[in-house]
């Protein structure tokens, strides 16, 4: 600002305050108006270069003005602008929809309801007419379009829930109320606002549109990139709390799992000393040397500890041996899956962590608004260890996973599944085996096992017929079959289930797919 004409910045932050107040109130909106005279002018053209802001090109008796209409969070406005703005990298959708309907057409009356914030204009192109409702609440701001019978053609923000899509039925005067910042909800009085001198000192001639342009230049661009980087930011952080949480219970299973070598090791103490397990013996108690493969040196010796270990007084001492190695076997394959996951989950904080520094670093609202737009790792592409086989799915982190034939079926049974891991199958064809990985004191939820069900009827015989019976029953409650095929089992304690394709639901399910390296 000049010398001549300062500003007082407590006093102008005072004046004009932050967050609603920055949004043009109703009085302010009818000047704009009133200066633009738009009835009876055409609209040549339309730009969109970002999410939120619009530009149209008005052209009326050999003069063309671009007016501006903005639905960002706290600069709601409509106005003329003499700048030029950043332009989008690509077309976007809104502004698609208004050329191949409004472009051409004329403008027959440009009112505000009331004193309500939202601007009606009509426009007629050749037999059709059309409403173009701006709504500019600063925490309810959308554009409108729809036919001359109100039916919702296309909205700036797709909102279902209040019918503002294609096909929705859009009239100001039959909505339920207005939102807590429209001027409805409050008795607050507005007036017309005092905006900052021209720069030139002098006299200021400027109308009221150069002066709300100017204005919004100098603020409310800054204010919207602010709005758009905090919301950015916090769904960032979301996501690296989310990440992190789990990172952390990852690694508490890393190191369950790290005792591997421990349970081979009682394997081979048992074996070693078989001769001295006497039958209905609950615990082992011997002599075995440690440390021979760190020793320093050739003529070193290995350390010779006692060890006491819990055996089964039913089971022969060999059957006992054999436990122990099978929990190693357990417990290995674990250990490398659980480290091929937390490298996964590594990778998407970094990805995040990555995405967080270019929101901090943007300066240009259409990039910005594009990046907070950009779909957040959910964790869900966890990379399956190659060593599994058949399909995976993670959502919402249940594992379920689909064996697609019987030697599948048979492999996921003998080494990948465990007791509490819940199994289903469709009744009467033949099919995939669906497991869902059990959780630590979770109980699968509904969703979870509708999910389960439809891979379980769409991997099957019975997927033309779109629905079928099927029955679940925990991993424990199988027993196989004396001298049947490869991985046929019989089910005890089971429960049935009856489902119907959800196409919906197996798109959804497609996305949570985890893909093999």
């Amino acid at each position: 600002m000049p010398r001549s004409s300062p500003v007082n910045e407590n006093s102008y932050s005072k004046r004009f305050g932050s967050g609603a107040a920055m949004s043009l109130n109703w009085k302010e909106i009818n000047i704009i108006l009133e200066e633009l005279d738009l009835a009876g002018a055409q609209i040549q053209g339309v730009t969109q270069n970002a999410y939120d802001v619009l530009i149209l090109s008005i052209h009326k008796k050999g003069e063309t003005k671009r007016v501006l209409v903005s639905l960002s969070p706290g600069a709601c406005r409509i106005h003329e602008t003499f700048r030029e703005l950043p332009k989008s990298d690509k077309p976007l959708r809104f502004a698609q929809f208004l050329k191949s309907r409004l472009v051409n057409g004329w403008i027959e009356e440009a009112v505000q309801l009331g004193d309500n914030r939202i601007v009606h204009i009509t426009v007629r192109r050749g037999e059709n007419r059309y409403n173009m409702y701006i709504r500019l609440w600063s925490n309810a701001a959308n554009c409108i379009v729809t036919d001359e019978n109100n039916a919702v053609l296309d909205a700036m923000r797709r909102l279902p829930k209040k019918r503002e899509i294609s096909g929705g039925h859009y009239a100001p005067g039959e909505t339920g109320g207005s939102p807590a910042d429209s001027p409805a909800a409050t008795k607050r009085e507005y007036a017309v606002r005092e905006f900052p001198p021209d720069e030139s000192g002098g006299t200021d001639s400027r109308s009221f549109n150069r002066k709300v342009d100017d204005f919004y230049a100098a603020q409310g661009g800054s204010l919207s990139l602010e709005t758009l980087r905090e919301q950015a930011r916090r769904a960032c952080e979301s996501s690296i709390t989310r990440i992190s949480a789990a990172l952390e219970k990852l690694h508490t299973q890393k190191e369950k799992f790290s005792t591997a070598e421990k349970l081979r090791e009682y394997g081979d103490i048992i074996l070693a000393n078989i001769s001295a397990i006497q039958p209905g013996d609950a615990w082992l108690e011997a002599e075995y040397p440690y440390g021979a493969a760190d020793s320093g040196g050739a003529d070193e010796s290995p350390r010779i500890e006692k060890i006491r270990i819990k055996i089964d007084p039913l089971k022969k001492p060999a059957a006992q041996a054999e436990y122990y190695y099978d929990q190693y076997r357990k417990a290995k394959n674990g250990y490398i899956a659980i480290q091929t996951e937390i490298a996964e989950a590594e990778r998407e904080l970094r990805e995040i962590h990555d995405r967080l520094a270019r929101i901090l670093g943007e300066t240009n609202p259409a990039v910005l608004a594009r990046i907070g737009h950009e779909k957040a790792p959910l964790g869900k592409t966890i990379v399956q260890d190659k060593k599994r086989p058949g399909l995976c799915f993670r959502k919402n982190d249940w594992l379920i996973i689909v064996g697609r034939d019987a030697a599948e079926n048979d492999a996921l049974l003998r080494k990948h599944v465990k007791g509490n891991d819940l199994w289903l199958h469709v009744r009467d064809y033949a099919g995939s085996y669906v497991f869902i990985k059990q959780r630590s004191g979770k109980t699968v939820p509904l969703e979870i096992l509708l999910d389960a069900g439809n891979l379980a009827v769409f991997y099957s015989k019975g997927r033309n017929s779109g629905e079928g019976d099927l029955y679940y029953t925990p991993v424990k409650y199988l027993r196989r079959a004396k001298n049947g095929p490869k991985g046929l089992v019989i089910p005890t304690q089971e429960k049935n289930l009856h489902i119907t394709l959800d196409e919906n639901r197996l798109k959804e399910l497609e996305k949570c797919r985890i893909l093999k390296t």
